[in-house]
């Protein structure tokens, strides 16, 4: 595709001219890639754009016959006046930084470790084996940690057992929940969050290692002064976006391990806009704290993003 760029004052970026039937004739060329890419982006705006129109249900009363009643920030001011969404806030808060911040190091460092493994077959073994449960629904993940931590039979209480120690009811110890799911969650998204690291390790330059290992560097040296000074720009840009979802602390999750002992400790956002919104039908309630969680999501992202600019020069853009 042929692009007319055009001289433009000293500073400013050049004036390009686009040429819309040689566009056309490319977008037929590459017509089977953007086939392929259409139920993606079809996904997007069916399920991501399109709700967002919906949102203006926040500022109504929307009845069961259609009738929309103008009511402006009604539902705002019942959701912070409400004495259990400050509990709901902060279990979710809480959840959040236990799977975000606590785990986030984790990841990079089973990218290092993955990299330090010599053994090739061993090394794709363990990649094989700590991706598979990212592709485990949480229903499957929530059995076999539920099976594993059952206090007659389960695994872990068994080996408490042999040690004379006393069995734990672990699903219904609220202190000991959120690290359940703390754990659950590293379970299954260790492997499949470190490729993203792990690619940027590989993708170091072999001249860079044999440079080190001739100056006489150790593996602590060249972890230290060349892997993890790749990974900089990777972990800040996945950590800016990962505040974007700060507030999705794991709807399904949630719902899977949860039970009436320790619903006051795991009761989340997500959990409370699928009791008022689709089991009590108050839609406008439940769409009003939706709302609230994507202007949070969205400043988090922008304020860290600021952040990151002004002390490492680096950001998502």
């Amino acid at each position: 595709m042929s692009i007319v760029m055009k001289t433009a004052k000293k500073g400013e970026p050049p004036k390009i001219k686009l040429n819309l039937s040689q566009v056309w004739t490319r977008l037929r060329t590459d017509m089977i890639l953007y086939l392929i890419l259409a139920p993606t982006i079809a996904y997007f705006v069916i399920f991501r754009l399109l709700p967002i129109i919906g949102m203006r249900l926040a500022f109504y009363n929307y009845s069961a016959r259609g009738q929309w009643t103008f009511v402006g920030w009604k539902y705002f001011e019942m959701i912070f006046k409400t004495s259990a969404f400050t509990d709901i806030l902060s279990n979710t808060l809480i959840i959040s930084f236990m799977k975000f911040v606590l785990l986030f190091p984790f990841f990079v460092l089973f990218a290092i470790l993955l990299n330090e493994l010599r053994i090739a077959g061993f090394r794709k073994y363990v990649q094989v084996v700590s991706y598979l449960p990212h592709f485990l629904s949480w229903v499957v993940i929530a059995g076999i940690w539920i099976a594993a931590l059952s206090p007659s039979s389960g695994a872990v209480n068994q080996i408490l057992g042999i040690f004379n120690l006393p069995s734990i009811d672990f699903m219904t110890d609220k202190t000991a929940i959120r690290w359940i799911l703390m754990f659950s969650e590293a379970w299954r998204s260790i492997g499949w969050d470190s490729i993203f690291y792990f690619t940027a390790i590989i993708a170091i330059p072999p001249s860079l290692f044999e440079a080190a290992e001739i100056d006489g560097a150790n593996r602590m040296n060249i972890i230290r002064y060349i892997i993890l000074p790749a990974l900089v720009t990777p972990m800040i840009t996945m950590f800016i976006l990962n505040l974007g979802f700060f507030l999705n602390a794991g709807f399904d999750q949630v719902l899977n391990f949860s039970n009436d002992a320790v619903l006051s400790a795991v009761d989340i956002l997500d959990t409370y806009i699928y009791r008022i919104g689709i089991q009590n039908a108050q839609y406008s309630l439940s769409t009003a704290v939706s709302l609230i969680k994507g202007v949070v999501g969205v400043f988090l992202v922008l304020l860290t993003h600021l952040i990151s600019k002004k002390i490492t020069g680096k950001g998502v853009w």
